[in-house]
C-alpha cells in the first residue's frame, strides 16, 4: 500500500522530496489507510527507486543539493496496476476492540466500561482530527476528501455504536 501513496503523491507533486511526501502523508492522516512508519515510509522510497518507478533528480534548495523524485514511465504502469490492486479489494475493516468484544461477556463490566469509554475518547479524538483537515485544507483532492467525510461518517457512527454498549451495560446493573 505504501508504493501507491508514494506514486500517487509523486503524480500530484512531482519533483518532491522524500521528506515533502513523509510530511504529506502525515498531514493528510494517510495513517488511517494504512500502517506506516518513517523507516517504512523511506524503505519503500528506495524500494520503488531500485526498481527504477522513481527517479532521483537533484535541485538546489536554499543553497542546499536535494534528492527530489519524479516518477517515471515504470512507475506510471506501476501506479496503474497498484490502483487496480487496490481499488478492486473489498478487504474487512479490522479494530482490534472488535476482537476484545467477542468476550465481552467475560470480561468485568465495570473494566468493559472504561474500555468502551476509552474507544469513544479515541475515536472522538479521530473525528476531531478528521473535522480540522476538512475545514482548513483547501488543498484536498476532491476524492480524497469525500474518504475522509466518508471516515468522519464512520467514526460517527461508532461512537453511537460504543454509547449503546455502554447504555446497555449500566442497564444490565
Amino acid at each position: 500500500m505504501i508504493p501507491l501513496l508514494i506514486l500517487g503523491l509523486l503524480k500530484q507533486n512531482p519533483g518532491s522530496y522524500g521528506y515533502e511526501l513523509l510530511a504529506l502523508m502525515e498531514e493528510r492522516h494517510y495513517k488511517y489507510i494504512a500502517n506506516f512508519t518513517k523507516g517504512s515510509f523511506y524503505y519503500n522510497l528506495q524500494q520503488l527507486e531500485e526498481k527504477k518507478y522513481i527517479k532521483k533528480v537533484n535541485k538546489l534548495d536554499n543553497t542546499r543539493e536535494t534528492n527530489n523524485y519524479i516518477i517515471t514511465e515504470l512507475g506510471d504502469k506501476e501506479f496503474e496496476k497498484l490502483m487496480y490492486k487496490y481499488g478492486s479489494k473489498t478487504d474487512y475493516i479490522n479494530l482490534s476492540f472488535y476482537a476484545a468484544m467477542l468476550f465481552a461477556d467475560e470480561y468485568k463490566s465495570e473494566d468493559l466500561t472504561k474500555l468502551i469509554e476509552i474507544q469513544i475518547e479515541q475515536t472522538k479524538k479521530k473525528i476531531s482530527l478528521l473535522e480540522q483537515s476538512l475545514e482548513h485544507d483547501e488543498t484536498i483532492p476532491t476524492y480524497f476528501r469525500k474518504m475522509l467525510e466518508n471516515s468522519r461518517s464512520h467514526h460517527l457512527v461508532n461512537v453511537k455504536w460504543f454509547e449503546g454498549l455502554l447504555e446497555d451495560i449500566r442497564n444490565e446493573n
